[in-house]
Formats: structure tokens, sequence, C-alpha cells
């Protein structure tokens, strides 16, 4: 991290946390956040359900939930882009604060509810997009909405002409009962409904789920058997957990979805197990807890094609994505790997 970006971090770090972040987001948006031009090298290229990316480290959704700092990201060092959840209606989210630091678990709990736009917008944002990056859209339901199931599919519809994947986004904690839409029969009920809708799209755009890392075993089975049934490109494991184990932070019981370092165990053990029982027929997105290419480096080798972050950047900065990535590219060499999809899945069984 430059000295640029140090203090400019420590300066937001004393703003309220969402009030921290729209200032992020608002500085990419000016071109004022630092860049970083994209690490790659024929070991980190990768492609991911016919995506080629230049390294497997992506942006997570949330960080740009409206697809307002396209541009910025584009040039700030990482494979690809995740934004929204976006739903087919604006919806202010839940009151506020909802947004907190737990600094000395480095960690982050949110309970944002689908705060964006609207479909409307962002699909405007969306269709003037960088061409130089793979950008992919986090589904999202209105709260209030009578039929869940097609708030993804109107969405996908709206937006899907300008993206390169598109998430069905079932594991949110701060949207009222959608994790329901986890079980078996729903959750093959919307996955075969989103990708009917996609099969009747003029362009074909890769559906991934992302799913929680609060399943039990025989939850994380009915979602690699749905995920291998409806024949879904990729799944992404995990979103934010509702456990509060081992916190010391002066927030650690507020309500909310929890990030950050304390997820990565818990995380990398779902995305194992996933691993484990679609035996690589179906790639995966390891998130949760990652904040050094050390830790890219364990969900790539517990089974993951790629990797996200997010809550790190809020005590690491932007530059994180860079770093990882030039640091993953030395490991992989290090232990003799030619390409980065030679090493998911080889450290797995330490996770089971």
């Amino acid at each position: 991290m430059s000295l640029l970006e140090t203090l400019g971090m420590r300066a937001l770090r004393s703003f309220d946390p969402e009030v921290a972040h729209g200032l992020a987001i608002k500085s990419l948006i000016l071109g004022l956040a630092p860049r970083s031009k994209t690490v790659t090298s024929s070991r980190l290229k990768t492609t991911i359900a016919g995506i080629s990316m230049d390294n497997p480290i992506g942006i997570a959704a949330g960080f740009d939930k409206n697809a307002q700092a396209l541009n910025g990201l584009a040039q700030s060092g990482f494979g690809f882009v995740e934004v929204g959840a976006v739903t087919p209606r604006p919806q202010p989210g839940n009151p506020k604060p909802r947004l907190f630091r737990l600094t000395e678990d480095q960690a982050v709990i949110n309970r944002f509810g689908f705060n964006n736009d609207g479909m409307d917008i962002v699909a405007k944002r969306l269709s003037q997009r960088p061409k130089n990056t793979v950008i992919g859209l986090n589904l999202g339901a209105n709260k209030d909405s009578v039929d869940r199931a097609q708030d993804y599919q109107t969405v996908l519809r709206h937006c899907g002409a300008y993206l390169d994947f598109a998430t069905v986004n079932v594991s949110s904690p701060n949207t009222e009962k959608l994790r329901d839409l986890q079980g078996k029969d729903a959750l093959m009920s919307l996955l075969k409904g989103v990708i009917e809708t996609r099969n009747d799209m003029s362009s074909f755009v890769p559906i991934f789920l992302k799913i929680a890392p609060d399943l039990s075993e025989s939850e994380i089975a009915d979602v690699a058997q749905v995920a291998l049934e409806t024949g879904i490109d990729a799944v992404i494991a995990t979103n934010t957990t509702l456990s509060r184990d081992g916190l010391v932070s002066t927030h650690k019981d507020e309500m909310g979805g929890l990030s950050g370092a304390p997820l990565f165990d818990k995380s990398t053990r779902v995305l194992a197990k996933l691993s484990q029982l679609t035996d690589g027929k179906i790639p995966l997105i390891g998130v949760g807890g990652i904040a050094t290419a050390e830790q890219a480096y364990a969900k790539i080798l517990a089974g993951a094609s790629a990797v996200q972050i997010y809550s790190a950047l809020v005590y690491k900065g932007l530059s994180l994505g860079s770093k990882i990535a030039r640091d993953l590219d030395a490991m992989l060499a290090r232990d003799g790997y030619a390409l980065v999809q030679d090493a998911v899945g080889q450290g797995r069984d330490q996770w089971l």
C-alpha cells in the first residue's frame, strides 16, 4: 500500500462506516482512487464458465451496489468485478446505522437489506461499462415482492445484455425469509426459472449461485445436487454468516451478516465440502475472510477456481487485489504449478 493510500485509508476510518464507503465509491468515480495495472501471467490466467480472466482475484458484490464506479474498478487490478445486488424496483434498505467495523476482529457486520437504485438505473450504467473488465451482476429480490423468484428473472432479463455473468443471491441474511429459497425444492424451481429466462435471451449469460456459510451438511448436499441437476455455471461460497463465535469487538452483537477474518474457516469448510460433492463438475468461487495471498491460495487448494474479496479492503485498501495476485503468482511458481487451475482442490481434504 502506498503512503497516499495509507493516509487515505486512515482518513476514511475517521468517518462513519457507511459514509466512508460512499466516499470510497466517489473517489473511484472521480478517478482519485489508487490505480493498479491488472496483474497477470500464464499461471494466473484462468477461464470460468467460458469467461477468460487475467487473474482469479475478484471484488465481491456489495462493494459497488449500483454499478457507479465501474471505470475506477476496471483500473484497480482485479480479474473480475461483481456489482449489486440489484432488485427490480429501487429500495432504501434497512434503517441506519446498518454497517459496523469490528476492527479488533478485522471484520464487518452489515444489515443493508439490498439497498439499491433499481434495475432501470443500473442497466443504464452497465450499458456504458468498460469493455476490458469481466463484470457480473448480483441479482436480488425486492423485500415486499409477492414473487421473489420472478424478481431474479426480471433483473436478469433487463440487465443481461451488459453482463459477463449473473449471480442468483439467495444467501443474504438481511432480507427476511430470503434464505428460505436455499431449500432444495425452492432452489430447484428458482434456478430452473432463471436458466429458462437466460436461454430465451439473445446473448448467453453464465448463471452463478451464491450460498450462505451457515448451511448444514445435508443442506450443502442439497445445494450440490440442485447445482448439478440444473446445470448452473458456478457456485459462489459463501456470503456472510449469522455466527458471532469468538468476536471481541464493541459491535459484535449487532444484527446482520458478519464478514471478514472470522468467516474464513467456516466458509472454506463449506467450499471444500461443496468441491467434494460436485467433484470438479462445477467451478467454485471462494469468498469469506480473504485478506492475504496465503488465504486466497488456501481457498484455491480447497476447491476454488477463483476468489473474491471485500471486507479486507476496509482495512487494507483497494490495492490489496493486485498484491494478492502478485503474491499468489509467486506461490504457484514456488509449488510447481504451471496453471492456477492445476492447484484447484489439491488441499481439499484438510478442510473436510
